[in-house]
């Protein structure tokens, strides 16, 4: 197990301090992480959202029309 540390650390920090640009894995990372985020936030507010497009929704229905 210690092995394996080792080598993920050594992986870690060859990725970390390489001088290049960002390579195509750290951009999958980087979207994947978003993705987790707005997954995340779309079922934690996701019925409190609806709540307040319902009420918008019940609030336009009810102003009567003006008419061109």
């Amino acid at each position: 197990m210690r092995k394996l540390n080792d080598k993920l650390l050594k992986w870690y920090i060859a990725l970390r301090y390489r001088e290049r640009g960002a390579t195509a894995v750290e951009y999958a990372l980087m979207v994947a992480l978003i993705a987790v985020a707005i997954i995340a936030t779309v079922i934690l507010l996701g019925g409190q959202l609806k709540a307040v497009f319902e009420r918008i929704t019940g609030a336009l229905a009810d102003m009567p029309d003006v008419g061109a």
